[in-house]
């Protein structure tokens, strides 16, 4: 004797099976679209914060709800004078400096000043015998302009970032600095490979900072 209800609970489970997948196929799309997406690191300017291959996770509705703030690990669409050729091309870097800040540096320092605060960065990259790279390779000073961000890669020798431009454009600011509406998401962990997991939290040294007078 056939039960009824199960058979109809069988044959209503095939039907629906398509729509299921459907769905969560779109929930996927939605999700990667606007909420949540994966990249991966494809050069050593984040070097060892993020290496080369590691796969981020980054929030691409946070900056929806607040403005973006020093320390935070961003992927951005570069400006087209920071691209090599492609057309679209994302960049990952560290915020340093937010709209208003006064950025310097001096060798006789050998730290960044925000705002006349030195920045403690322990997280700038260290070569295999300790050494670690000058938070920059000369002096400069710079404010940063208004709806526009500075930022660097942490493998100060090896990122082409907002010190580079700055340099190779004779030091015009806007073309070293981020338009803030260029922000895909910041990336906030560190999933794969499983044995580099992390969160990529704020470095401490960037609560010593005040706000740009």
């Amino acid at each position: 004797m056939i039960d009824e209800q199960t058979e109809k609970r069988k044959s209503s489970f095939w039907r629906e099976l398509p729509i299921l997948l459907g769905v969560a196929v779109l929930v996927a799309v939605l999700v990667r679209a606007f909420v949540l997406q994966t990249f991966y690191i494809p050069s050593p300017s984040m070097e060892h914060t993020l290496n080369v291959l590691d796969r981020v996770l980054v929030n691409k509705l946070v900056y929806d709800f607040r403005e973006p703030r020093r320390g935070e690990i961003i992927v951005f669409e570069a400006p087209s004078q920071w691209q090599s050729g492609a057309e679209g091309e994302d960049f990952i870097k560290r915020i340093i400096g937010v709209p208003g800040d006064q950025i310097s540096f001096k060798a006789s320092d050998n730290k960044l000043k925000i705002n006349g605060v030195l920045l403690d960065e322990p997280y700038i990259f260290k070569n295999e015998a300790g050494e670690q790279d000058a938070p920059a390779d000369e002096d400069f000073e710079v404010t940063v302009p208004a709806d526009r961000l500075w930022v660097m890669g942490d493998h100060r020798s090896a990122s082409g970032d907002s010190l580079e431009h700055y340099q190779d454009s004779d030091n015009n600011v806007m073309e070293a600095t981020i338009p803030e509406d260029s922000i895909v998401g910041r990336a906030f962990t560190v999933f794969w490979p499983v044995g580099r997991a992390t969160w990529l939290s704020v470095p401490d040294g960037f609560s010593a900072i005040p706000d740009p007078k």
